[in-house]
Protein backbone atom coordinates (compact mmCIF):
# COMPACT_ATOMS: atom_id res chain seq x y z
CA UNK A 1 0.00 0.00 0.00
CA UNK A 2 1.29 3.73 -0.56
CA UNK A 3 -0.01 6.95 0.48
CA UNK A 4 -0.02 10.06 -2.08
CA UNK A 5 1.85 12.85 0.00
CA UNK A 6 -0.54 15.00 -1.36
CA UNK A 7 -4.26 13.70 -0.80
CA UNK A 8 -3.54 11.16 1.88
CA UNK A 9 -5.06 8.46 -0.14
CA UNK A 10 -3.82 5.09 -0.13
CA UNK A 11 -4.00 2.17 -2.47
CA UNK A 12 -1.80 0.03 -4.49
CA UNK A 13 1.84 0.95 -6.42
CA UNK A 14 -0.15 0.86 -9.53
CA UNK A 15 -2.27 3.96 -8.98
CA UNK A 16 0.42 6.24 -8.28
CA UNK A 17 3.72 7.46 -9.70
CA UNK A 18 6.69 7.43 -7.28
CA UNK A 19 9.27 10.27 -7.33
CA UNK A 20 12.85 10.61 -6.09
CA UNK A 21 15.23 13.15 -5.79
CA UNK A 22 18.22 13.19 -8.13
CA UNK A 23 21.66 14.45 -6.35
CA UNK A 24 21.23 17.88 -6.95
CA UNK A 25 17.96 17.39 -4.92
CA UNK A 26 15.73 17.86 -8.36
CA UNK A 27 12.04 15.67 -8.27
CA UNK A 28 12.62 13.28 -10.61
CA UNK A 29 9.24 10.40 -11.56
CA UNK A 30 10.44 6.87 -11.33
CA UNK A 31 8.64 5.19 -13.54
CA UNK A 32 9.86 1.60 -13.36
CA UNK A 33 9.34 2.28 -9.26
CA UNK A 34 13.63 0.74 -8.96
CA UNK A 35 15.37 4.11 -8.78
CA UNK A 36 17.58 4.08 -5.96
CA UNK A 37 16.71 6.20 -2.64
CA UNK A 38 13.94 7.57 -1.09
CA UNK A 39 10.91 7.54 -2.97
CA UNK A 40 8.05 9.61 -2.66
CA UNK A 41 3.98 8.53 -4.06
CA UNK A 42 2.04 10.74 -5.72
CA UNK A 43 -1.57 9.75 -6.59
CA UNK A 44 -1.70 9.46 -10.63
CA UNK A 45 -3.52 12.64 -11.50
CA UNK A 46 -2.69 15.73 -12.77
CA UNK A 47 -5.15 17.36 -9.52
CA UNK A 48 -2.27 15.62 -7.51
CA UNK A 49 0.37 16.13 -8.73
CA UNK A 50 -0.79 20.31 -8.36
CA UNK A 51 -1.35 19.38 -4.94
CA UNK A 52 1.81 18.46 -4.09
CA UNK A 53 3.86 20.96 -5.71
CA UNK A 54 1.81 23.80 -4.18
CA UNK A 55 1.83 22.06 -0.70
CA UNK A 56 5.73 21.55 -1.06
CA UNK A 57 4.59 17.97 -0.18
CA UNK A 58 8.04 17.19 -1.79
CA UNK A 59 10.25 18.94 0.19
CA UNK A 60 8.73 17.56 3.67
CA UNK A 61 8.40 14.02 2.19
CA UNK A 62 12.10 14.40 1.90
CA UNK A 63 12.68 16.35 4.74
CA UNK A 64 14.73 18.92 2.93
CA UNK A 65 15.24 20.62 -0.36
CA UNK A 66 13.73 19.30 -3.14
CA UNK A 67 13.38 21.24 -6.27
CA UNK A 68 10.68 21.13 -8.53
CA UNK A 69 10.94 21.52 -12.15
CA UNK A 70 7.96 24.32 -14.44
CA UNK A 71 7.67 20.87 -16.36
CA UNK A 72 7.35 18.53 -14.43
CA UNK A 73 3.62 17.24 -15.30
CA UNK A 74 4.46 17.26 -19.13
CA UNK A 75 7.64 14.86 -18.18
CA UNK A 76 5.27 12.70 -16.26
CA UNK A 77 2.35 12.35 -19.09
CA UNK A 78 5.45 11.58 -21.60
CA UNK A 79 7.09 8.92 -19.05
CA UNK A 80 3.71 7.14 -18.47
CA UNK A 81 2.82 7.57 -22.14
CA UNK A 82 5.97 6.06 -22.90
CA UNK A 83 5.25 3.18 -20.74
CA UNK A 84 1.97 2.60 -21.73
CA UNK A 85 2.80 1.91 -25.58
CA UNK A 86 6.06 0.19 -24.73
CA UNK A 87 3.65 -2.43 -23.01
CA UNK A 88 0.87 -2.01 -25.76
CA UNK A 89 4.05 -2.37 -28.57
CA UNK A 90 5.55 -5.68 -26.46
CA UNK A 91 1.68 -7.13 -26.49
CA UNK A 92 2.51 -6.68 -30.00
CA UNK A 93 5.61 -8.91 -30.21
CA UNK A 94 4.35 -11.61 -28.23
CA UNK A 95 0.94 -11.93 -30.67
CA UNK A 96 -1.58 -10.69 -28.39
CA UNK A 97 -2.56 -7.52 -29.82
CA UNK A 98 -4.37 -7.65 -33.47
CA UNK A 99 -4.40 -4.30 -35.54
CA UNK A 100 -6.81 -2.99 -38.21
CA UNK A 101 -10.28 -2.76 -38.45
CA UNK A 102 -10.97 -5.89 -39.76
CA UNK A 103 -8.75 -8.10 -37.71
CA UNK A 104 -9.85 -6.23 -34.60
CA UNK A 105 -13.90 -6.57 -35.42
CA UNK A 106 -13.54 -10.34 -36.25
CA UNK A 107 -11.57 -10.64 -32.95
CA UNK A 108 -14.56 -8.48 -31.35
CA UNK A 109 -17.23 -11.29 -32.82
CA UNK A 110 -15.12 -14.23 -31.66
CA UNK A 111 -15.40 -12.61 -27.85
CA UNK A 112 -11.12 -12.81 -27.91
CA UNK A 113 -10.89 -9.20 -26.95
CA UNK A 114 -9.95 -8.01 -23.31
CA UNK A 115 -9.25 -4.84 -24.49
CA UNK A 116 -10.09 -2.74 -27.51
CA UNK A 117 -7.63 0.48 -28.27
CA UNK A 118 -9.44 3.27 -30.82
CA UNK A 119 -7.09 6.12 -32.05
CA UNK A 120 -8.60 9.64 -30.18
CA UNK A 121 -8.02 10.89 -33.90
CA UNK A 122 -9.97 8.19 -35.94
CA UNK A 123 -12.94 8.44 -37.82
CA UNK A 124 -15.95 8.07 -35.21
CA UNK A 125 -17.88 6.03 -37.32
CA UNK A 126 -15.38 3.19 -37.38
CA UNK A 127 -14.50 4.13 -33.07
CA UNK A 128 -18.66 3.32 -32.68
CA UNK A 129 -19.12 0.36 -34.76
CA UNK A 130 -16.41 -1.44 -33.15
CA UNK A 131 -17.25 -0.12 -29.80
CA UNK A 132 -20.43 -1.41 -29.97
CA UNK A 133 -19.19 -4.91 -30.22
CA UNK A 134 -17.27 -4.37 -27.64
CA UNK A 135 -19.28 -5.26 -24.60
CA UNK A 136 -17.22 -6.76 -21.50
CA UNK A 137 -13.78 -5.17 -22.79
CA UNK A 138 -12.27 -2.58 -21.60
CA UNK A 139 -11.57 0.57 -23.88
CA UNK A 140 -8.69 2.48 -24.33
CA UNK A 141 -8.77 6.17 -26.41
CA UNK A 142 -5.93 7.81 -24.77
CA UNK A 143 -3.66 7.79 -28.14
CA UNK A 144 -3.62 9.46 -31.30
CA UNK A 145 -2.89 7.95 -34.37
CA UNK A 146 1.19 8.49 -34.48
CA UNK A 147 1.74 7.29 -31.16
CA UNK A 148 -0.63 3.98 -32.14
CA UNK A 149 1.41 3.33 -35.15
CA UNK A 150 4.85 4.11 -34.04
CA UNK A 151 4.44 1.66 -30.77
CA UNK A 152 3.22 -0.85 -32.94
CA UNK A 153 5.15 -0.41 -36.20
CA UNK A 154 2.63 -0.08 -38.64
CA UNK A 155 0.89 3.01 -40.52
CA UNK A 156 -1.94 4.39 -39.53
CA UNK A 157 -3.07 2.50 -37.01
CA UNK A 158 -6.65 3.39 -35.58
CA UNK A 159 -7.82 0.17 -33.95
CA UNK A 160 -6.19 -2.18 -32.61
CA UNK A 161 -7.21 -5.14 -29.56
CA UNK A 162 -5.59 -6.99 -26.83
CA UNK A 163 -6.63 -10.57 -26.43
CA UNK A 164 -5.97 -11.09 -23.36
CA UNK A 165 -3.51 -12.59 -20.13
CA UNK A 166 -0.50 -11.03 -19.20
CA UNK A 167 -0.46 -8.58 -21.69
CA UNK A 168 -3.90 -6.99 -21.44
CA UNK A 169 -3.37 -6.79 -17.60
CA UNK A 170 -0.03 -4.86 -18.46
CA UNK A 171 -1.35 -2.20 -20.89
CA UNK A 172 -4.37 -1.88 -18.48
CA UNK A 173 -2.53 -0.65 -15.50
CA UNK A 174 -0.24 1.57 -17.71
CA UNK A 175 -3.31 3.22 -19.43
CA UNK A 176 -5.43 3.61 -15.92
CA UNK A 177 -2.00 5.38 -14.64
CA UNK A 178 -1.63 7.68 -17.78
CA UNK A 179 -5.51 8.59 -17.84
CA UNK A 180 -5.16 10.93 -15.12
CA UNK A 181 -2.68 12.81 -16.73
CA UNK A 182 -4.08 13.06 -20.29
CA UNK A 183 -7.93 13.42 -21.03
CA UNK A 184 -9.08 10.79 -23.71
CA UNK A 185 -9.74 13.53 -26.31
CA UNK A 186 -6.17 14.88 -25.88
CA UNK A 187 -6.90 18.09 -24.02
CA UNK A 188 -4.71 18.74 -20.87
Amino acid sequence: MRRCIATGRTGSPEGFVRFVLSPDAVVTPDFSGKLPGRGAWVSASTEALAAAVKQRAFARSFKGEAKVSGDLGARVEAGLAKAALSALGLGRRSGDVVVGFEKVRAALKDGKVAVLISARDGAADGVRKLQALASGAAQITLFDERELSAALGRDHVIHAAVLGGAAAERILRAAQRLEGFRAPDGAH
